[in-house]
């Protein structure tokens, strides 16, 4: 694992979870400036505190909300300000099951694991181009095995089912589905992608989803900093240079949904993500 000095990261959802740990990690190995993107200040103040405790690492805070287009739109445009190259992008926050509907219409886990995230990626790319090798993380699940397509018709909306559990699947999919799609496209450049499962891990997660049963699953779980070691390892692997669009776990490429592997789905989902993300948000002004 190379030598962070001059690198610069950007985490979604990096003020708790495994996005905290991936953060608290990168700063560790040095990395010369993380950028936390999360929804508020108050919620990152402590994360931000922690990463300021290590020499030599910039530290900044961009607001951002993925269930909202037009505050993914605002916050990425402030990195476009900015105008500094962007090593690592990492598509980590998320949700699971937990039944909702986005401010623009999507059913919550897909228009915040995927759409949100889609926006986000699309819009910051030229920045992760300007990197010596960009690289684009996106987190996934094993979860997305368990998703035989995507019912283009559930994914607006509030959530079908009672669980939301077969719609974090199919938002799970979606980010095989895109890392790959990505890959593809930006075959003839310097920027890489990886899609990943960090395996159960104990993350606040569960206790969102699951209240006080979550902490005797906590038991069977494995911890934020052991859930974050595929996805640092995704974004700082020397070895993975010359790899992209696979899916990995503990830090291993592994066989994907034979769904993910669908070109033509993949860019069914990139082009209808670019229609829905027009319609709410790059056609707004501001």
């Amino acid at each position: 694992m190379g030598d962070l000095e001059g690198k610069s990261f950007v985490i979604t959802g990096a003020n708790t979870g495994i996005g905290r740990a991936t953060a608290i990690a990168l700063a560790q190995r040095g990395a010369s400036r993380i950028v936390v993107a999360a929804r508020s200040r108050e919620r990152a103040e402590p994360v931000l505190r922690e990463l300021g405790e290590h020499a030599g690492v910039e530290v900044e805070l961009v607001e951002l909300d993925l269930t909202d287009l037009a505050s993914v739109k605002r916050a990425a445009d402030g990195l476009l300000a900015r105008d500094r190259p962007i090593d690592v992008l990492v598509d980590n926050a998320g949700v699971a099951g937990v039944r909702g509907e986005t401010k623009d219409g999507f059913e919550l886990a897909f228009g915040t694991n995927h759409l949100g995230h889609f926006v986000w990626t699309e819009k910051l790319l030229p920045l992760v181009a300007r990197a010596p090798q960009g690289r684009v993380v996106v987190v996934a699940s094993a979860g997305h095995y368990r998703a035989r397509g995507i019912d283009w018709d559930a994914v607006r909306g509030t959530s079908r089912s009672v669980s939301a559990f077969p719609e974090y699947c199919v938002s799970k999919l979606c980010n095989v589905l895109y890392a790959k799609e990505l890959a593809l496209r930006l075959a003839s450049t310097k920027i890489t992608t990886y899609s990943l499962h960090p395996g159960g891990v104990a993350s606040d997660i569960w206790q969102r989803r699951l209240g006080a049963f979550a902490s005797v699953l906590k038991l069977f779980l494995i911890s934020n900093e052991q859930g974050a070691k595929t996805q640092v390892w995704c974004a700082t692997e020397p070895s993975l240079a010359n790899e992209s669009g696979l899916y990995y776990d503990k830090c291993k490429a592994k066989k994907p949904n034979p769904v993910a592997n669908d070109e033509a789905l993949q860019d069914e989902l990139v082009r209808r993500s670019s229609e829905w993300a027009e319609q709410a948000v790059w056609r707004a002004p501001g």
